[in-house]
């Protein structure tokens, strides 16, 4: 796991979107993982900044959502699928029906999950997902408990992620959806690079489990700790309780100039 430390949030979106830049001038035909939320949203800008000056292209690239949730009508802006849209994928070029999520208003939501795990595998897998983490350490819709090996799957939002996102829904926690479907956390681990970001003090205590804690359930994002290719990217805040924080920031600043994220 390569943890890099900046000063500022801001400086976080340009290395993130630097590893998406040089993934698809190598594969142009490269599949993305788009989380929602508000960790990737400077991401998306400059992505959608380079891509307006021409430096990069999305045409024949595809992308997978992490999550979605249960039950909201299609037309419900705070609907993922909406969300994406809105954040990332209308602004850019992919193709019609290039960009793909779960469908949580499926009749039979256990066929909708399997059906999206086999769109992935047919897809060759994703090459590089973009993470946040809750404060409570959850990835994607992996709350607290959720097992290790686990699948896309439905799952019951717990009482903090639920306040967490009560901000995109008027405030009011009880108009968060209950449920949703998740890639679990296997199939975020099936990814080739993961690329988190976090900032601020709210996530520092997250962090410092992902980062510095035992591999656990209890905090779903330490599983990251066994991928191989894996990248934190955080502010000093967001790091302020990483005890090996100095060495981190010493080992980014001696990297060579050949490697990247």
């Amino acid at each position: 796991m390569e943890v890099v430390i900046q000063p500022t949030a801001e400086a976080l979106a340009p290395l993130a979107a630097d590893a998406v830049e040089h993934l698809l001038a190598a594969r142009p035909d490269a599949v993305l993982g788009l989380a929602t939320g508000s960790s990737p949203l400077a991401v998306y800008d400059e992505l959608v900044r380079r891509h307006q000056a021409g430096r990069i292209s999305f045409a024949r690239a595809r992308a997978f959502m992490l999550d979605e949730y249960v039950g909201l009508p299609a037309d419900h802006p705070e609907r993922y699928r909406n969300v994406i849209d809105r954040d990332f994928a209308a602004r850019v070029d992919f193709a019609p029906g290039a960009v793909r999520g779960p469908d949580g208003s499926a009749a039979d939501l256990r066929a909708a999950c399997a059906d999206y795990e086999a769109a992935i595998a047919a897809a060759g897998g994703v090459d590089l997902q973009i993470l946040g983490i809750g404060t409570d350490g959850h990835i994607a819709f992996n709350e607290p408990g959720s097992s290790l090996a686990s699948r896309t799957r439905i799952k019951t939002l717990t009482a903090q992620t639920r306040r967490d996102n009560a901000r995109f829904f008027g405030g009011d926690p009880g108009a968060v959806p209950r449920h949703c479907l998740t890639q679990g956390l296997a199939t975020i681990m099936s990814a080739r690079h993961l690329v988190l970001l976090a900032a601020g003090t709210s996530k520092a205590e997250a962090v410092h489990h992902l980062v510095e804690g035992a591999v656990s359930a209890m905090w779903p994002a330490t599983i990251m700790q066994h991928h191989p290719h894996a990248t934190v990217l955080l502010d000093d805040a967001a790091a302020s309780r990483l005890q090996l924080a100095g060495y981190f920031r010493q080992v980014y600043e001696a990297k060579p100039d050949w490697q990247r994220l």
